[in-house]
């Protein structure tokens, strides 16, 4: 079990984030037709997992603006944003937002991924939600890099997810 904290609260978060050099663990999650996907929707290209808590927060929001910005000029490349937000309200929030280079997926049907991708945070206010995280996977879903952000307010290294595909 990791640690993280949320504004200096410790935050207990439950399984184990893939690590690099690893195979990403399978998962289903739900895109906005509200069809379940796996990793497979994908094959051949590089994913960014911006795994967030949810995307009606601050520091949500600027990640997934940030990775819609770099996501135009990566070769090859989805970015998969991760919440545990109805596949609606995602999709509203980046159609409102003007963001298209970025996948809204919701975990709402599919509560296994949180502890599958180490990002289950187990208790304190925002229990049941993912914890704030990147992995970058390569084609055949080889872990690139992997981040789990200490501090839930805080934003993830971007030069070092965006770094892991060069």
């Amino acid at each position: 079990m990791a640690q993280i904290t949320l504004r200096g609260t410790p935050i207990d978060v439950q399984g184990t984030l893939p690590r690099p050099g690893s195979k990403a663990p399978a998962l289903r999650l739900t895109d906005k037709s509200l069809a379940d996907v796996g990793l497979d929707a994908w094959a051949g290209k590089r994913k960014v997992l911006n795994i967030v808590p949810s995307l009606d927060t601050p520091t949500c929001a600027q990640s997934t603006r940030h990775f819609n910005q770099q996501a135009g000029s990566l070769a090859n490349t989805v970015v998969l944003v991760v919440s545990a937000d109805l596949p609606f309200g995602a999709s509203r929030f980046c159609s409102v937002e003007g963001l298209d280079n970025v996948v809204t997926l919701s975990t709402f049907r599919n509560p296994g991924f949180l502890n599958d991708w180490g990002v289950n945070m187990s208790n304190g206010p925002l229990r049941g939600l993912t914890a704030r995280a990147v992995v970058v996977l390569d084609e055949n879903d080889q872990v690139l890099h992997s981040e789990l952000v200490p501090e839930i307010a805080q934003e993830p290294d971007y030069s070092a997810a965006i770094a892991a595909l060069a």
